[in-house]
């Protein structure tokens, strides 16, 4: 025991060790669960998603699209290069 580190010290450096191993076998304990462990080709062996994350839904409005006209063209590409020049 080094004697420049307090007892209470040296407890909560062995808790911490403890506490990431025990997270570490649980992390990998589900992986392999999930099948996401990685196998000889690192590729994963399941296709179907993991039950946990919910489908994503597109959301929101459908794209949109103007056609502008040569004015306006003309005034955006304007604008661009007098943004670009500081």
């Amino acid at each position: 025991m080094p004697e420049h580190a307090p007892t209470l010290q040296l407890i909560g450096v062995t808790v911490l060790a403890v506490a990431a191993v025990v997270w570490a076998g649980v992390l990998l304990r589900l992986l392999r669960r999930a099948g996401l462990a990685a196998g000889a080709a690192g590729a994963r062996r399941r296709t179907v998603p993991l039950p946990a994350v919910p489908r994503q839904s597109p959301v929101g409005p459908p794209r949109e699209s103007v056609e502008l006209t040569p004015a306006e063209q003309d005034a955006f590409a304007g604008l661009v290069r007098h943004l670009a020049n500081g």
